[in-house]
Parts: structure tokens; C-alpha cells; sequence
């Protein structure tokens, strides 16, 4: 923060300030000026009219206190000429005193002054010792849910902004940041840069060219994830020295393209810890249809259910749960493991008819090729007609028309689609297709993306089998270079979590700790001398430098910390 001295060497250096400052003072003259004026004109009056004398401190006196209001007291006038003069200096004294004074006062000096002080407060270099700290060159709808990741994990980080008022206010309300320019080395070197662990560049394209060329002027080291809002730009980024390059539409369109379960029976592998994968079986075209989780025989080929994912919700796995059509069990194993579970169900088979997918935007002609690389065919319905020879060749079929026309929909395949991919960037839209495709096919899956978590129940509750954001997508990816682990997407408000046993559970089995029914957290695996042990029991006992595996939501985990980690034990 900056010293006094210092906010007033700015203050007064604005030019706001300035003219605000000479305003006040040419309203100050004016009211000193009418103050003598009144002095010389009460004693005119009373000299030469009542034919009294006074000093003049004493003719000072009585013109202050009738323009306070505080009253006629000792002196007053007996003349009607005087009394005129009387009500003249309070009516005056009331506007310039009690109304323009103040007015004046606060709008041309306390209130900039203020602003300054609040302006001031955002710091602008980072702490001599830091380190190992994460850098955010800007404020996007990632941030947020990255900033709440590095929390939990007690990550130190920095927000670069440069608009001070901006700065300020995220100072004010708990965020981490430097009221820093982004293009200046001094500013990088301000906030220490070369010892940080890792930079998250989100500006737009030209933007982070900038930055990343900038950065590397001081440290050729220190990783860098930039975000491209064009494929195009993914070359330029990694020329100008970025570490890693995340085109995120197109990596949102193929993530929700591997959700739509269009090749059948087959396990898909989402991503992995130490050498176990985690993988998603979609129930639907298996014999798995209509059995109980104890009666799959998973087990016996090494794979554990952890989760069943039924209508956009991860659920815990039960052994009395009954597998339907629309379920997709989370699964665990080795690559070995997996292999063998692809190759129990059977030969793997493409859906016979096109998926639909509904906008030609970024996401969606991205979900669109990536379909169409695994063999499936695709239609696509876009509302746009200026969009038809970009999207030429895109999809197997385009189709022009309204996804809100029940005609359009038919003519672009949802009668026979297996599944509907809704990548509109309108949150509302894509709730209100989740419900009518739903209506229309009761059978359908959809895959839809969203933009503002807090619309996640909203388009479950519309019907949607599997969610995912930009946000949580572009957060968990540079999370995970933070980390320095393998990306893990499992779906949007789903987590994998990596937990040391808090005190409080040491020498506790999984039953006796109530994790999950105090949290809802479920515990896949224990990590413990380097050996995982996967899907543990309820009697497996947690000791002293183990580590859990869960899966969950944030609140959750949230949950998790609040009765585990700050030395409540359960009751």
C-alpha cells in the first residue's frame, strides 16, 4: 500500500484533482468575499441608519452566526431596513453554508481524495520472498474457479489488473492482485515473474503474444499457459515461447464429441493417476442392461465401478444399484484392466445413425470434426445462413433452420439421432433445447456445454446426460499444469481430489470416518508408499502419511475441510 505522502503526491499530481481543487477554491474566495462584504454592510446599516456602533470583530461575529443559523442573540436589528438585511445574510448563509459548502467540499476534495486512498490500496509488486506463486495475466470466467482451486490447495496466486479502480475493488473483496500493466518487463519483474510456478496468459490472441514474448524477455524457464481463441494462433503462441497452447472452444467441442457414447460398447478412458485409469462404460448396446453392480462381475477382472453417472449426476456406486440403459458407470483399473473390459463387451460399434449437433459456433463445428475423426457421422443445424460456406464440409449434412422449429429438427435427424450435442453459447438456449429434444426423444442422450456454473441443476433437471463449461474445462486443464499432473475431466461440478488423512481420520477405518456420509465425497482409491490400493473397503484403515482419492464437487470438499480438517472429529 502506499504511504500518505505518496497518495497525496498523487492526488494532487490528477488532473482531475487539480481543477477540482481550483473550483473548491474559487467557491471558497466567493464566500470569504461576501462575508466582508456583509461585514461592511452591517456596519453601514448600523452606523448610519440606528446610529449604533460595534468593532468590527463584532460585526464578523453577527454575519457568521446568522448565515449558520445559529441565531440572533445579543445584536439585532430594529430597523425594517436592517431586518431586510437580516433575512438576506440567512437565506444566503443557508445556500452557501448549509447546502453549496458542503456539496462543494465533498464532490471537488473528499471524494476524489477517497478515491485516491481506495485507488492506493491495491498493491503494485509482489511480496520480496514470493515464490512458487501462479500469475493470472487477467479477469475471465476461468478465473474465478481457478482462483478457488489454488485456494484449496493454499496455492499463493496474483491477478493482474491495471485499471487501479478495478484493482481496488478486487483487493477490497479478498482477490490476490497487482494493479500491474501486462505488456511492461518492469511490471513482470514487479511481480516477480521468473520465481513464479506457473502463467496463466488469458488475454485475447495479440494479447498473449505480447505477454508471453514479453515474459520470456526475463525468464525463458518458467511454464506458461496461454489461452488461443484461434487454432491459427496456436502456432504464433508456441513461436513466441508459450509452453502450452489451449485452443479451448476446440477443446470443449472434442471433449463433449468423447460424451456422446457414439461408439457404442466401449470404455472411454478419461484420464489416469499413477497407473490406474479412469474410464467411462456406457450401459446402453451391453449386457450390463438391467443388473445390479455386484451382479456385472466386474470385479473379476480387476475394474471397479466408482461412480454411476444417471441423467448429468455422478453417483456413488452401490452394489444393489441397478444398471439401466441410460447409465454410464465410472470405472477404475489398469491398462491391462481396461483392455480386457473393452474387450468382454464385445467388438466396439459406431452408431448406425448421425449425430445431431446444434450450432455452428467454435464449439460446435469442433464437436463436429471430432465426431467425424472416430467415423460417426454428424448433421448439424445452424441458425445462421452466413455461416454455410464456412461450415461446408464440416459436418456429413447442413442444415439452415431454427433449433426452437419442431420441423427443423426433424429435417436435421433428431427423429433417429442417437445423440444431441447443444453447444449454443447462450446458457438459456441450451436449456430450452435440452427440454424440447427431451420431450421430442425421451431415449436421446444430450451433451450439452454451458457458461455459468450456477445453470449446471437447471439444465440437469431440463434432461441433459453429461454437462461440461469452458470455465471448469480451461480451469482443471491449467490446474493441472500447476499441479504438474495428468488432465482428469470427469464432468462439470465432478472433481478428482488428491487428499493427505487429515489428523483427525488417523488410524480411523472408511466406515468409522463417515466421509461419505458426512461429505458425499467417495473415496476410489488409497494412495499409500506408492502403492494404490483401488475402490477400497469400509474396513480399510486410514493411517498416518496415506492419501485419499475422491471424487466430488467442490462443496464437497468444501464439506470435507470443514468437519476433517479443522480439528472436529465426528461424533
Amino acid at each position: 500500500m502506499k504511504t500518505l505522502s505518496a497518495q497525496i503526491a498523487t492526488f494532487l499530481s490528477a488532473r482531475d484533482s487539480k481543477r477540482n481543487l481550483a473550483s473548491l477554491l474559487r467557491f471558497m474566495a466567493l464566500l470569504v468575499a461576501l462575508i466582508i462584504l456583509y461585514t461592511l454592510l452591517f456596519h453601514v446599516i448600523m452606523d448610519r441608519v440606528e446610529n449604533r456602533q460595534f468593532s468590527w470583530f463584532t460585526g464578523l461575529y453577527w454575519i457568521l452566526t446568522v448565515m449558520s443559523t445559529l441565531g440572533f442573540g445579543d445584536i439585532t436589528f430594529t430597523s425594517d431596513i436592517g431586518r431586510i438585511f437580516s433575512v438576506v445574510v440567512l437565506m444566503s448563509g443557508i445556500i452557501l453554508l448549509l447546502i453549496m459548502m458542503p456539496f462543494m467540499f465533498i464532490h471537488n476534495f473528499y471524494a476524489p481524495w477517497l478515491e485516491t486512498r481506495i485507488r492506493a490500496r491495491a498493491p503494485r509488486t509482489a511480496p520480496p520472498n514470493m515464490e512458487g506463486h501462479v500469475l493470472i495475466t487477467g479477469w475471465d470466467m476461468i478465473t474465478p474457479v481457478l482462483i478457488s482451486k489454488l485456494n484449496r490447495h493454499k496455492i499463493p496466486y496474483f491477478v493482474l489488473e491495471p485499471d487501479p479502480e478495478k484493482a481496488s475493488r478486487f483487493h477490497l473483496d479478498g482477490i490476490s492482485v497487482l494493479n500491474l500493466v501486462q505488456d511492461s518487463r518492469q511490471s513482470w519483474e514487479a511481480a516477480r515473474a521468473a520465481h513464479a510456478r506457473l502463467i496463466f496468459a488469458n488475454d485475447n490472441d495479440p494479447g498473449n503474444t505480447n505477454i508471453t514474448i514479453t515474459i520470456r524477455e526475463i525468464t525463458p524457464d518458467v511454464p506458461i499457459v496461454a489461452l488461443a481463441n484461434h487454432t491459427d494462433s496456436v502456432d504464433i503462441l508456441e513461436l513466441s515461447g508459450a509452453t502450452k497452447v489451449v485452443a479451448l472452444g476446440q477443446v470443449l467441442g472434442e471433449y463433449l464429441a468423447h460424451r456422446v457414447n457414439a461408439r457404442g460398447a466401449s470404455a472411454y478412458v478419461l484420464g489416469s493417476f499413477r497407473d490406474q485409469l479412469i474410464a467411462e462404460m456406457p450401459v446402453h448396446g451391453t449386457r450390463f442392461a438391467g443388473l445390479r453392480i455386484r451382479d456385472t462381475r466386474l470385479r473379476d477382472s480387476g475394474v471397479t465401478i466408482v461412480g454411476v453417472w444417471q441423467r448429468g449426476c455422478l453417483l456413488p456406486a452401490h452394489p444393489d444399484q441397478v444398471l439401466d440403459v441410460n447409465s454410464v458407470p465410472l470405472v477404475m483399473g489398469s491398462s491391462e484392466q481396461i483392455d480386457l473390459l473393452n474387450q468382454s463387451l464385445g467388438e466396439e460399434h459406431l452408431a448406425e445413425n448421425p449425430v445431431l449437433v446444434i450450432g455452428g459456433g467454435r464449439v460446435g463445428s469442433a464437436a463436429a470434426r471430432a465426431l467425424r475423426q472416430q467415423g460417426v457421422q454428424v448433421h448439424l443445424l445452424e441458425r445462421d445462413p452466413a455461416l454455410k460456406d464456412a461450415l461446408s464440409g464440416v459436418p456429413d449434412r447442413l442444415i439452415i433452420g431454427d433449433a426452437a422449429d419442431r420441423e427443423a429438427l426433424f429435417r436435421a435427424g433428431l427423429r433417429e439421432a442417437p445423440a444431441v450435442v447443444l453447444t449454443a453459447h447462450d446458457d438459456a438456449l441450451n436449456i430450452y433445447l435440452a427440454v424440447y429434444c427431451r420431450r421430442l426423444r425421451p431415449d436421446i442422450r444430450i451433451v450439452s456445454r454451458i457458461t455459468h456454473e450456477r445453470n449446471l441443476e437447471a439444465i440437469n433437471r431440463a434432461g441433459a446426460n453429461f454437462v461440461l463449461s469452458e470455465a471448469s474445462l480451461g480451469s482443471e486443464i491449467v490446474f493441472s499444469s500447476v499441479l504438474g499432473r495428468e488432465l482428469v475431466v470427469l464432468g462439470e461440478g465432478v472433481e478428482l481430489f488428491y487428499q493427505p488423512t487429515p489428523a483427525t481420520l488417523e488410524d480411523q477405518t472408511l466406515a468409522e470416518s463417515g466421509i461419505g456420509a458426512r461429505t458425499g465425497l467417495t473415496v476410489i482409491a488409497i494412495e499409500q508408499d506408492g502403492q494404490v490400493v483401488t475402490n477400497p473397503s469400509a474396513h480399510d484403515r486410514l493411517v498416518r502419511g496415506a492419501r485419499l482419492i475422491m471424487i466430488g464437487s467442490p462443496a464437497q470438499r468444501a464439506e470435507f475441510a470443514n468437519h476433517f480438517e479443522t480439528g472436529g472429529r465426528k461424533s
